[in-house]
């Protein structure tokens, strides 16, 4: 086969690779201080089945106790959707956790899997407080033409919205 040849037939499967990339991994990374000592913050974050109790996101919230990896609950949301989280990590000593999503509905939430990290850091007194939340997650639906829905747009920005609700929740749980 000649050179031309070989160029016609690179250009002719040039649109064919296009269409074989899936979807790309999405992050989200969110902070928030709170005017209170880790200890105090710890206390409230820590309880893994009791995120209503502070994420106004959240309508209801379940689980099985267990501060472990292994440990689940499931998560009523303010849209009545549910979502099954189990953990992965536990650290009273670090005062930090990791998450990932067990069962998907992405119509309660527009991503298709997730793992979150939530950590409780030192602030600049021994007064305040860092909460760092952050996250890798997939779009709601990872074919290669998702509804507007599902895109990684729809799943960044429901990701960071959650983020930002629950901390905001937090700080003011929290600080009262």
């Amino acid at each position: 086969m000649n050179k031309s040849a070989y160029a016609c037939l690179s250009l002719l499967c040039l649109p064919l690779l296009s269409f074989a990339h899936g979807p790309t991994p999405q992050k989200a990374k969110e902070s928030i201080t709170i005017n209170a000592p880790v200890a105090k913050v710890w206390d409230t974050v820590k309880q893994f089945s009791d995120i209503a109790h502070w994420h106004p996101d959240v309508k209801q919230s379940t689980g099985d106790g267990k501060h472990e990896s292994g440990g689940t609950r499931t998560l009523t949301l303010q849209n009545d959707g549910q979502l099954v989280e189990e953990l992965d990590f536990y650290s009273d000593k670090d005062h930090e956790y990791s998450y990932r999503l067990k069962t998907e509905n992405a119509q309660a939430f527009p991503v298709s899997s997730y793992s979150i990290t939530v950590q409780v850091l030192a602030g600049d007194t021994a007064n305040n407080s860092t909460v760092l939340m952050k996250s890798r997650f997939y779009r709601g639906d990872t074919s290669n033409t998702p509804p507007a829905n599902l895109t990684d747009e729809a799943a960044v920005n429901a990701m960071v919205s959650f983020f930002k609700n629950g901390l905001t929740g937090l700080k003011g749980t929290v600080e009262k």
